[in-house]
């Protein structure tokens, strides 16, 4: 099974942590870093090749990972010479990828079963499956509904449920065809793109542990829980 780690982004919702180093190897713990343990992960679940689109300070993460093999895999790199958007680097590495993948952001920790993720897309036939998550946001307001100037519904401090995308997903080669290598594609107007074509993408529900790893205040907390989560996270790795 073959992964691409998406490493080229500036970190700038980081900072000052990622200021001389790039995000994913900003350490968890007393031992490892983000892009460490998600290597370990992929390595346990099966996972024999990985590529790793680097940009910012992407030779320091080519340094430190290598050619992977000090965990079992195969890691090559695609440099990202300019900003492409989350999906834009898959593009340049088309030919080198094979008929279904899985991709990641390097800064995200979670107990996700990627092997699983990528079985599901698989038996799907999706052109493209997303991990999503539920997550629920407090409103300190009453909300009101007016329709022609009246108030007609009222409701005091709700709350909304929904589901949001993990940074995971299955890839179908092809899904790619039709978009231009060196161009920037987000994953937004891909997943638009696919719902406008009624070619939609799987979800895949998971309900376990997650943390993406964007702002000072989530680090803070993925080092404050690692310790009790790292048997969980490290699981056979």
């Amino acid at each position: 099974m073959h992964a691409v780690i998406l490493a080229g982004g500036k970190g700038v919702r980081l900072r000052p942590y990622t200021t001389a180093l790039p995000k994913p190897l900003v350490p968890i713990g007393d031992q490892h870093a983000i892009l460490e343990i998600v290597l370990r992960q992929l390595s346990t679940a099966g996972f024999t090749h990985v590529t790793i689109a680097i940009g910012h300070l992407g030779e320091i993460i080519r340094a430190y990972v290598g050619d992977g093999s000090q965990w079992g895999l195969t890691v090559d790199y695609a440099t990202e010479e300019s900003p492409l958007g989350t999906m834009g680097p898959l593009l340049n590495l088309r030919d080198r990828l094979p008929e279904t993948f899985l991709v990641m952001n390097g800064d995200i920790l979670t107990d996700l079963d990627y092997a699983d993720v990528l079985h599901h897309h698989r038996e799907s036939g999706a052109p493209l499956t997303i991990a999503t998550y539920a997550r629920k946001v407090h409103i300190d307001f009453g909300v009101l509904t007016t329709h022609d100037a009246k108030v007609v519904a009222f409701t005091e401090k709700p709350s909304m449920d929904y589901r949001v995308s993990m940074g995971v997903y299955g890839v179908t080669r092809a899904t790619l065809d039709g978009y231009t290598p060196g161009l920037p594609l987000g994953f937004d107007e891909l997943v638009l793109d696919l719902i406008e074509a009624q070619n939609q993408p799987h979800a895949y529900d998971f309900d376990g542990y997650w943390l993406d790893i964007g702002r000072p205040d989530d680090y803070d907390r993925a080092n404050a829980e690692f310790t009790t989560r790292k048997s969980l996270l490290l699981k056979g790795a």
